[in-house]
């Protein structure tokens, strides 16, 4: 966790900034962390951060266009050289808070950079957690309970949120129990799918989740937020698709199970988190096809150094992310090198 001290100046950041820039990750945990800290500070504006695997220079614009007096980075572990060179040349103050492991010589000096891996008693809670000892508010405490279960954090006040919201919660040991079991879990879900919706759509889907007070408001589909409904039942069809297919292959692979899909949506990450969750004593290989490139997903004890390991020397990849959930991309037509290559490290 964050340190009071550290708390402390976050706080006072936000309530110095009159107009705060939240960029942040493309997930729930992402969403959350933006939602917990705009709510604290009563204003600013919120963009997801598409691009992978970098921050890149391309949401300098946004910056040109809503000209913040402060930026917030939340959840993205990289973030390129040239978009800080840019911010630097406005003078804009730059706030990072992540969960990520990273080397220090990444982050320029002009930056404050919030990390419980960095303090000296480590911690590697979803932004989202950090996000809520700065927040703080009983009455938003589904919000971060919903961005840690998606991370697979079950939180320390998940037993109080129970005791608040007896009917959208379920007993629970680990933080995927309370994802795919229960209504809390289903709105970290809508969130999830939601943000794969068109630009338009994510847009009114935040202004819609800024405003909401209470949960009960996400679940049920109005006016307000039947386009969120509606994006959610059409990516979740889908996914129960090709989650089946998924499931049928994981009962007759070994201990590596390797699933791969194409089409046009992007999903590699949800797949593997429920695969992983249903096959626990299995590594989990998520691979999606897309033109020349393939997204891969893999979760596993101590997983990122061997995803990383695989990866090394292939043209244009990258890979990272945390311990036991990694994430990386590589050419299609060195697939084949990559499976191999994995599976020799078992």
């Amino acid at each position: 966790m964050l340190t009071k001290k550290q708390v402390n100046e976050i706080k006072e950041i936000l309530q110095n900034s009159s107009n705060p820039l939240f960029l942040f990750d493309n997930d729930p945990d992402g969403l959350c962390s933006f939602l917990l800290l705009q709510r604290y500070a009563g204003r600013g504006k919120g963009v997801p951060i598409k691009s992978f695997p970098a921050l890149d220079e391309v949401y300098f614009r946004k910056i040109e266009e809503l000209e913040p007096d402060c930026l917030f980075i939340l959840d993205k572990p990289v973030v390129s050289k040239d978009f800080f060179d840019r911010v630097r040349q406005v003078n804009l103050p730059i706030v990072w808070i992540d969960h990520h492991e990273i080397n220090k010589k990444d982050i320029p000096r002009f930056v404050k950079y919030y990390n419980p891996l960095f303090n000296r008693k480590k911690s590697e809670e979803p932004v989202t957690a950090l996000c809520y000892q700065v927040n703080n508010s009983r009455d938003l405490m589904w919000l971060a309970v919903a961005g840690c279960v998606s991370d697979s954090f079950l939180p320390d006040f998940y037993h109080d949120f129970r005791k608040n919201y007896p009917d959208l919660s379920v007993e629970a040991n680990e933080a995927f129990d309370v994802f795919y079991r229960s209504q809390i879990g289903k709105i970290a879900r809508m969130f999830s799918f939601g943000l794969k919706d068109t630009m338009t759509n994510v847009v009114n889907m935040i202004r819609f989740l800024v405003k909401a007070s209470t949960p009960y408001e996400v679940l049920e589909d109005s006016s307000k937020n039947h386009t969120m409904h509606r994006k959610f039942e059409q990516i979740e069809g889908k996914y129960q698709k090709l989650l089946k297919k998924a499931e049928r292959l994981g009962g007759k692979s070994g201990k590596i199970m390797f699933f791969e899909y194409g089409g046009e949506l992007s999903i590699s990450s949800d797949l593997a988190n429920e695969l992983c969750y249903r096959f626990p004593n299995k590594t989990v290989v998520v691979i999606y096809l897309s033109g020349v490139k393939a997204n891969i997903s893999v979760r596993g004890d101590n997983i990122r150094e061997k995803l990383v390991g695989a990866l090394n020397g292939l043209q244009d990849s990258s890979g990272g992310g945390h311990k036991n959930a990694a994430g990386g991309r590589v050419n299609i037509e060195d697939l084949k090198v990559f499976k191999e290559r994995f599976q020799k490290l078992f």
